[in-house]
C-alpha cells in the first residue's frame, strides 16, 4: 500500500497524459475531413475550450495564443476563452499548492535536489508577500516550485486561491488579447507556411509532450 501511495502521483500524471493524447487522437481520426490540416482546424474549433483548459493547467502560452487567433476568426468567444484559460491556470497552481500542503514528507523526500529553489521561493514570499504569488507565472524555472513552496508554509489557502485566481485571469488576458488583436497578422504568417502544415501538427504535439515532460521532471 505504501508503495502504491508513493507512486500514486506519477500514476495519475501518466494516466492523465495518456488519456488526453488518446482523446486528441480519437477525435482527429473521427473528424469528417479530407486532410490532416482540416481535421486539426476542425478539432480546435469544436473542442478548443477543452484543449485550452487542459493546456492552461500546464500554463503553456502557445495554447492561449491559438485561442486568441481562433477568437479573432470568430471560432471561439474571446471572453469565454480568457475565462476558461484563467480557470485552467488557476487549477494547475492549486494542484501544486495542495501537493505541498498535504504531502510535505513526500515533497521533502522527492525535492532534495531543489532545496535551493525552495529556499529562494520562501525568501521571495517573505520579502514580497502576495506579489510573488501574482507574478510567479512569469518566473520560468520557479512556476511549479513557488506554489508547492507556499503550500508547505502556513499561508492561508483561501488567500492563495483568491490571488491565484485573479493572477490566472490576468495571465490569460495578457496572453490571449494580443493574439486576438494581431490575429490577421498571425494568420498571414500561418498561411505562408500552409504547405508545411503536415510537419506543423506533429511538431505541435511534440512541443506539447515536451512541455508536459519538462513540468513532470520539475516535480519529480
Amino acid at each position: 500500500m505504501n508503495r502504491l501511495q508513493k507512486h500514486l502521483g506519477k500514476i495519475i500524471f501518466i494516466s492523465t497524459v495518456v488519456l488526453f493524447f488518446s482523446y486528441i487522437g480519437y477525435r482527429l481520426y473521427h473528424i469528417p475531413a479530407a486532410s490532416l490540416e482540416e481535421k486539426f482546424l476542425l478539432l480546435m474549433k469544436e473542442d478548443g475550450y477543452i484543449i485550452l483548459f487542459a493546456w492552461s493547467i500546464l500554463e503553456g502560452e502557445m495554447g492561449l495564443i491559438m485561442a486568441g487567433v481562433l477568437s479573432h476568426t470568430g471560432d471561439m468567444s474571446l471572453e469565454i476563452a480568457i475565462f476558461i484559460a484563467g480557470l485552467g491556470g488557476f487549477a494547475g497552481d492549486q494542484i501544486y499548492f495542495y501537493i505541498g500542503r498535504y504531502n510535505k514528507d513526500y515533497v521533502h523526500t522527492r525535492f532534495k535536489n531543489k532545496r535551493r529553489h525552495f529556499a529562494r521561493a520562501n525568501l521571495l514570499l517573505r520579502r514580497y508577500g502576495w506579489i510573488i504569488i501574482f507574478f510567479q507565472r512569469y518566473m520560468y524555472g520557479m512556476r511549479t516550485i513557488i506554489p508547492i513552496s507556499i503550500g508547505l508554509t502556513r499561508y492561508s489557502a483561501k488567500k492563495f486561491a483568491f490571488i491565484n485566481l485573479v493572477s490566472a485571469w490576468c495571465w490569460a488576458a495578457i496572453t490571449i488579447l494580443p493574439a486576438w488583436y494581431f490575429g490577421e497578422e498571425i494568420l498571414s504568417i500561418l498561411d505562408k507556411v500552409k504547405g508545411y502544415f503536415i510537419f506543423i501538427v506533429p511538431l505541435f504535439l511534440i512541443l506539447l509532450w515536451l512541455l508536459i515532460r519538462s513540468l513532470y521532471r520539475e516535480t519529480k
